[in-house]
């Protein structure tokens, strides 16, 4: 899809015909596309370069929210929390412009989908094995819109062809509806004859829907509707298609130009080295010394940290560590986080915070607080910053090794610390998908694939499916598949009292937790806890909310009652069209 994403840049003033960031004001598509992107294979082709477009929005603007930082993975930082996220804080209306964006950017992708297969069968110059293919893959692609729609919302409607503004009156279509159209689009697209079950890395159409993400999106599908059986047999049909973890390296290694487009990835949003078509996670995930420069805009949660076992499953304990830790004040434990060697004036500082130094080890604190990471699930240490851990950094303009301490000093010599841009606060920074040394030269423009789809997920899903009908022992296999991968003790493993699991209600948690160390920082948990039904119990809980690494508040999450389990239909979509009926509580 790199040569998709380069044709899609070749023709862009034919793609900008059909192409338009807002739902219903606009001109229909058909009065264009009939006319004109669909009088030759060279044009139509674009037009379905566009439908794939859209699919990488999400992680090419800094103006898109993360999926993950609403989930209880993450947080945005505190300068961010207010502007970008008031959800969070109890503080949105319907009117709110994240309902609207993300509505308007979905059906978007929705629309072009539609174009493409409502239209594609016109064009004089292509075979009709092609054109049967484009069409699969739009299906996916619309089935892939209304599945985050139908996430977020529970019940939209259904077009299924592109209209004139005024005719986008219909009300909403049932959720259960709305997953079976979803089921049906992607049967459909598994049942064509011309789309290839997988692509090998290098084909010059990698990055392309194949049956393989197919049969995966469709069991998600399934796994909504709580279809358990259904879900384990599309989730085994992934399996036959081909796809492996991977296995050449680490679990770092896998999320790397090198690996991008490895067995393992399903699909992906498809990068260049370009703006607009280049992931920005590196700025928004990354710290001031990420060459070209970001903010820590997200951050780690600092109980999904702690939430990370040791190797060997037994559950993380400060205690082990620290006596004495879990009973004190917050700000008094922020003495072990200290750096060797505190001058007078950082002393002074730190004990009016709150530091109990009388705890403090003026030459061997780094190294006591260094040990409760040390042993942890390898995960944990590909993903986060931890303190004292070190982060190869590039914005000086060479490549440097800073190691993150606090109190801060200097990214400079002779001190080189992480410099996560708010120096006065040591929380979780992020290390996954953020650029290392001078590997890329532009924080906005990274070239690194994003997984939408990745087999690892799938053999989770499967866990769940098998679990949910009461086969929790041969859910255990697929979990171990995934824990052998990241290097810490298998589940039941033989005389292991941490990994031991007997129950579906105890697979049921590992297997959430999995996840969530498995997929952080890939924005696929905010909907899957909200499937689960653990959403507001995880991320509301009490206390939680952007937190020190020793459980300092900065803020809290605050719930905003039960119309946070669904997003509000955009009030101005709901004036627009009277026929929409509002979710619960919102109007």
């Amino acid at each position: 899809m790199k040569r998709i994403l380069n044709i899609l840049l070749c023709t862009a003033a034919a793609v900008a015909l059909v192409g338009c960031n807002d739902f219903l004001d606009r001109a229909p598509y058909s009065k264009n596309s009939s006319s004109s992107m669909f009088s030759s294979a060279l044009l139509a082709e674009s037009v379905v370069s566009g439908a794939y477009s859209n699919v990488i929005w999400d992680y090419i603007t800094t103006d898109a929210l993360s999926a993950d930082a609403f989930s209880s993975v993450m947080d945005p930082n505190y300068t961010d929390i207010d502007l970008r996220y008031p959800y969070l804080r109890g503080t949105v209306l319907s009117n709110h412009g994240m309902f609207t964006t993300y509505w308007k950017r979905l059906y978007e992708g929705v629309n072009r989908a539609n174009d493409v297969i409502n239209n594609i069968d016109k064009v004089p110059d292509m075979e009709d094995a092609l054109k049967a293919q484009r069409v699969a893959e739009c299906r996916f692609l619309r089935a892939y819109h209304y599945y985050r729609l139908n996430s977020l919302w529970r019940g939209i409607p259904i077009y299924e062809k592109n209209l004139a503004p005024d005719e986008y009156t219909k009300g909403r279509d049932t959720e259960e509806a709305v997953w079976d159209f979803i089921i049906d689009d992607l049967t459909k697209c598994i049942e064509c004859e011309t789309l290839p079950t997988k692509y090998a890395s290098g084909s010059p159409d990698y990055g392309r829907v194949t049956k393989g993400a197919a049969y995966a999106l469709r069991g998600k599908a399934h796994l909504w509707k709580e279809e358990w059986e259904l879900a384990e047999n599309d989730f085994r049909a992934v399996m036959d298609c081909g796809y492996s973890l991977y296995t050449r390296g680490s679990y770092a290694d896998l999320f790397t130009l090198a690996n991008e487009h490895c067995d393992e990835m399903i699909f992906s949003a498809q990068m260049v080295e370009q703006e607009g078509n280049g992931n920005v996670l590196s700025r928004v995930y990354g710290n001031y010394c990420t060459t070209g420069y970001a903010y820590c805009n997200l951050v780690l949660n600092t109980n999904f940290v702690e939430s990370f076992t040791e190797k060997n499953g037994k559950p993380f304990n400060w205690e082990d560590y620290i006596p004495g830790y879990n009973s004190m004040d917050p700000k008094a434990r922020s003495v072990f986080f200290l750096r060797n060697n505190l001058t007078d004036a950082e002393k002074a500082t730190l004990s009016e915070y709150g530091a109990d130094l009388s705890q403090y080890n003026p030459t061997g604190n780094e190294a006591r607080v260094a040990q409760a990471y040390a042993n942890r699930d390898p995960r944990l240490a590909a993903i986060a910053i931890t303190p004292y851990s070190v982060y190869t950094g590039g914005a000086s303009g060479a490549a440097v090794d800073y190691t993150y301490r606090f109190p801060y000093r200097d990214w400079a010599s002779p001190s080189f610390d992480l410099n996560n841009w708010t120096t006065a606060y040591m929380f979780y920074p992020i290390r996954k998908f953020v650029t290392s040394g001078r590997e890329f030269l532009n924080v906005l423009y990274n070239p690194v694939d994003i997984p939408i789809i990745r087999f690892a997920d799938v053999l989770l899903c499967l866990a769940e499916a098998l679990n949910e009908q009461g086969k929790w022992q041969e859910a255990v296999t697929f979990v171990n598949m995934v824990r052998d991968r990241a290097g810490v003790a298998l589940l039941n493993a033989a005389g292991n009292e941490y990994t031991a699991v007997a129950s579906v209600d105890e697979m049921r948690d590992r297997i959430r937790a999995e996840k969530r160390w498995e997929l952080a920082c890939e924005d696929q948990l905010y909907t899957e806890e909200l499937r689960w039904g653990t959403w507001k119990d995880n991320k509301f809980a009490s206390g939680n909310g952007l937190l020190q690494v020793w459980g300092a508040p900065l803020y809290e999450y605050i719930w905003g009652g039960n119309a946070y389990n669904k997003w509000a239909i955009p009030r101005s979509e709901t004036e627009k069209n009277t026929n929409l009926e509002q979710n619960d509580y919102w109007n």
